[in-house]
């Protein structure tokens, strides 16, 4: 096994300039990942990760047929059953968990018979359900960090109303949020998300970078301005390690990047102010669980700068009352 020196002196050497490249683009993947798997872990809408994962399948083997930007038919494909689902659940006697799991599962078959047709197809299939980090080019470098950019920039410009909407969609109907297009435009970010991450880690196991970082940085902080700090940098640890242990002991880089973020989450879920320990500890103290709770709503209260007004709905202990002004400053 090569020790962390050897790797660093490999990742220099100019006869294994594509070391250095998965690296990057592992590392820019694990970002975006992290930032966007946020809101989809704060939704609890990992199914439809999962969902936007699969259906982009078709529109990556068209791509590839075609030879053709495997970002723009990814990002068709997903889009387009994206909008299906958003669509079709609006019928009220179809739930959209029934809605996703029939029209990803169709998208995914529909992605196998196309990529059939190509000669050699299983070395072609194997690519794109378990990535092909070692096999990045300079062009899919650039395609990743301006796309990864592009991800980046939306969510900034809309991260309040994303958040928002994920809180409380009630509350941003009243506000006059447009719901439908903010639930859009995060499938757009995950869709984006999800192809720029393929080649590195994998159809198959795209969703565990998406979601699993996020996880573990919400165990170990209750605010989602450090969620979104933390998740990076977590993904990026993993990505980091697994593609370390990868090249050292011959392993696939895509499946280690994901079990050193497994491992990851174990540890925190054991250890973390929110894991296994302190849940035990706190059994014998339903007061304590209880201000913890009181401080979660009224941190939530603070992420979106919102209050509860209902006087019929217990306000948070430390939010002040709404009809009565705040305090002056300095008293």
């Amino acid at each position: 096994m090569l020790s962390p020196l050897d790797f660093l002196s490999d990742l220099t050497n100019p006869l294994l300039s594509f070391l250095p490249k998965a690296l990057l683009v592992a590392l820019v993947c694990s970002v975006v990942a992290g930032v966007i798997g946020s809101h989809v872990v704060l939704r609890g809408m990992a199914f439809i990760g999962d969902a936007v994962a699969h259906s982009v399948f078709p529109g990556l083997a068209v791509a590839f047929l075609m030879q053709g930007s495997l970002l723009l038919g990814g990002s068709i494909a997903g889009l387009t059953t994206a909008i299906l689902v958003a669509v079709v659940s609006q019928n009220r006697r179809l739930k959209e968990d029934s809605v996703i799991g029939i029209l990803f599962v169709g998208a995914f078959a529909l992605g196998i018979v196309i990529i059939s047709r190509a000669p050699g197809y299983s070395g072609s299939l194997q690519q794109f359900l378990f990535g092909s980090i070692t096999g990045i080019t300079d062009d899919d470098i650039v395609m990743v960090c301006v796309a990864g950019a592009l991800v980046l920039a939306l969510e900034w410009a809309v991260h309040k109303e994303l958040v928002t909407v994920g809180l409380d969609r009630e509350t941003a109907r009243a506000s006059d949020l447009p719901v439908f297009a903010l639930d859009l435009l995060l499938y757009v970010l995950v869709t984006m998300t999800v192809v720029i991450s393929v080649q590195v880690i994998g159809n198959v196991l795209v969703l565990a970078l998406l979601v699993t970082p996020a996880a573990t940085a919400r165990l170990l902080t209750d605010r989602l301005g450090q969620m979104m700090v933390l998740a990076p940098v977590i993904g990026g640890f993993s990505a980091l390690v697994g593609l370390y242990l990868s090249w050292s002991i011959d392993l696939p880089a895509g499946g280690t990047i994901v079990l050193v973020a497994t491992a990851v989450f174990l540890a925190c879920w054991l250890v973390a102010p929110r894991g296994l320990l302190a849940l035990r500890l706190d059994c014998t103290a339903p007061h304590h669980r209880h201000a913890r709770v009181a401080d979660d709503t009224h941190r939530a209260h603070l992420e979106v700068g919102l209050h509860v007004t209902d006087p019929s709905v217990e306000k948070c202990r430390h939010c002040p009352d709404p009809l009565e002004p705040d305090p002056p400053v300095g008293a």
